[in-house]
């Protein structure tokens, strides 16, 4: 079988890929390498797929269900690994193999076609939402989990870079960089984190009927990780005459109904609306970072 990376995948890794990345390139025979070693039979490509991964429906060698998930090492896909196997399938998809895998790793077969997201809104925030409850737990003894403090340090010298003689976002990056300064000076209890948390990364499943896939695990405070699912469906907010109106009362809920304060929960909603914003400018989606950019300054 060829091994044809979904567009979608091209598309989002060449804006990230360092200068000489042949990831890409060498990906089909990684596949198949992947595939031969654990004897998997392949039933397709996962199409659109992810932005970070290859994702391959395979069936084990006993006729399991799975499936392969290819990511380069800039994905983490290790540290991905570590949360999953801490986890152990409590709110996440299950870890199927053990031991390092260079990048591959082999999952439970969850529904692929269904995400959270195409329910109702309502009911799909109130799911997302006892999902993401369920993976905030003490992350093991001696762990080596990026931090929030440590991620969000990288991404405000990349805002800082990408808001330099730029007046349009220069207020709101100085907000946010604000923001995130309060925070981290009086941080609560640290939880190990999804670190990429929204509406379509909960598919459904078999075992439990919903289930959390593609973290980008760290380690901090709740109200960081539950801060990326209160601008699910920003589309459909921006385009909604009430959508500041419907904003603030989602912040409010949210931290109600998972415990976590108002205050922080919007401080880390501004910083990850407008790094994501900056981001999209950075490399070439305008209308991304335009929708982003005006959610934030509802926040």
């Amino acid at each position: 079988m060829v091994f044809e990376p979904p567009q979608r995948l091209v598309r989002a890794l060449g804006e990230t890929a360092p200068d000489g990345d042949t990831w890409l390139a060498d990906l089909p025979e990684l596949a198949r390498q992947a595939v031969a070693v654990r004897e998997l039979t392949v039933e397709r490509v996962q199409v659109p797929g992810g932005r970070s991964s290859l994702v391959v429906l395979v069936r084990t060698a006993d006729g399991t269900p799975a499936v392969l998930k290819l990511a380069p090492p800039r994905a983490r896909p290790e540290s991905e690994r570590a949360a999953l196997a801490h986890w152990g399938g409590r709110g996440a998809v299950q870890l199927l193999d053990s031991g390092p895998g260079e990048g591959v790793l082999l999952l439970e077969r969850l529904h692929p076609d269904v995400s959270v997201r195409s329910l109702p809104e309502a009911r799909a925030l109130l799911e997302a939402a006892g999902t993401l409850r369920r993976l905030w737990v003490e992350p093991p003894a001696g762990h080596s989990f990026e931090t929030v403090a440590g991620r969000t340090g990288r991404q405000a010298e990349a805002m800082r870079a990408g808001a330099a003689g730029d007046a349009e976002v220069a207020p709101l990056v100085a907000a946010a960089l604000g923001a995130r300064e309060d925070l981290l000076a009086a941080p609560p209890e640290e939880r190990l984190l999804h670190g990429t948390f929204r509406q379509s990364k909960v598919l459904a499943g078999d075992r439990m009927p919903w289930l959390a896939v593609g973290p980008d695990p760290v380690v901090g405070e709740a109200a960081f990780d539950l801060a990326r699912l209160v601008r699910d469906r920003v589309e459909d907010l921006i385009a909604s005459p009430s959508g500041a109106a419907v904003t603030r009362r989602r912040v409010k809920r949210l931290a109600e109904s998972l415990e976590v304060d108002q205050e922080r929960l919007r401080g880390w909603t501004l910083f990850r609306a407008v790094e994501s914003g900056v981001r999209a400018r950075r490399v070439g989606r305008p209308k991304d970072a335009e929708l982003l950019l005006e959610f934030a300054t509802w926040l």
